[in-house]
């Protein structure tokens, strides 16, 4: 087989390949979920997301988001954001709270969700958003690689060092419970193993740096939790008691052996589904 077959059997791979679709009416819809084989953006008419003011213990991270946000929002420069730590804290919710709280005011505002395993093809997402006049919010929720996983190496191209670069249209954000996107013993093997330690575990966290801003989110006390809870049921009005509010919150979340706002949530649909 010489080259000639080679390029023959190439080209009919790629005609056999699915041709990406074209690109949404996005002035009908301002959330939209990245889909693959073939690569397609598809409206989301129903998003699952809880008011901005509900979210109880994270008012630091909440508001420096949001001023990212709207820089971004008013096309000025803004940074890429992690936002890192203790699960069901709030992390996801927090990036589809605040853009639910700035579309009514920027209207060219779009969220584009994808996914963890979808991020190789984040390089065609950046290439139909391009030319598109809106401003793109792209969120991966739960963000991480694992030991044979090689995907970050090209998240990172195009994050900040590919040639094409960002477009100044789209931004990233991302939700992990680890710091640098990777288990500390797959960083910490990396050093052992090589020749020089320091560069192998410089290339494995350089990813996160990728990130301008990173955001960390930590254990509530039991006061946030039960002001969650309260501020969850006094939205719905609920009618409880003050005991449900309280002694029933605290066995609620030792039953779960986890103090956090999804275990708050958790207490509070609960209730409503009893009351």
């Amino acid at each position: 087989m010489d080259g000639h077959d080679l390029r023959r059997i190439a080209e009919a791979l790629e005609r056999l390949r699915p041709c990406p679709a074209a690109a949404p009416n996005f002035n009908n819809t301002d959330v939209f979920s990245w889909k693959t084989e073939p690569d397609r953006l598809e409206p989301v008419t129903e998003v699952n997301r809880v008011d901005i003011s509900l979210l109880v213990g994270i008012d630091r991270a909440k508001s420096t988001l949001v001023e990212n946000t709207q820089k971004f929002a008013r096309g000025k420069p803004a940074n890429n954001a992690l936002l890192w730590g203790a699960r069901g804290m709030g992390k996801s919710s927090l990036v589809k709270a605040v853009h639910a709280s700035l579309s009514a005011e920027f209207q060219d505002l779009k969220l584009v969700e994808l996914q963890r395993e979808d991020v190789g093809s984040l390089s065609a997402l950046l290439a139909l958003l391009r030319p598109e006049p809106g401003r793109f919010i792209l969120f991966c929720d739960d963000l991480s690689f694992s030991y044979d996983d090689h995907h970050y190496k090209s998240l990172k191209a195009v994050l900040d060092g590919g040639v094409e670069g960002r477009p100044a249209n789209a931004v990233f954000y991302a939700t992990s419970n680890r710091r640098h996107l990777m288990p500390r013993d797959m960083i910490e093997n990396e050093r052992s193993s090589a020749i020089n330690p320091s560069e192998a575990a410089d290339e494995k966290i350089s990813l996160s740096d990728r990130f301008g801003l990173w955001l960390g989110f930590h254990p509530c006390s039991q006061a946030e939790y039960l002001e969650m809870v309260e501020r969850y049921c006094s939205h719905a009005r609920l009618d409880v008691t003050r005991w449900d509010l309280e002694q029933g919150a605290i066995e609620w979340q030792q039953t779960r052996g986890a103090r956090s706002g999804r275990v708050a949530w958790q207490y509070y649909v609960h209730l409503a589904g009893r009351n």
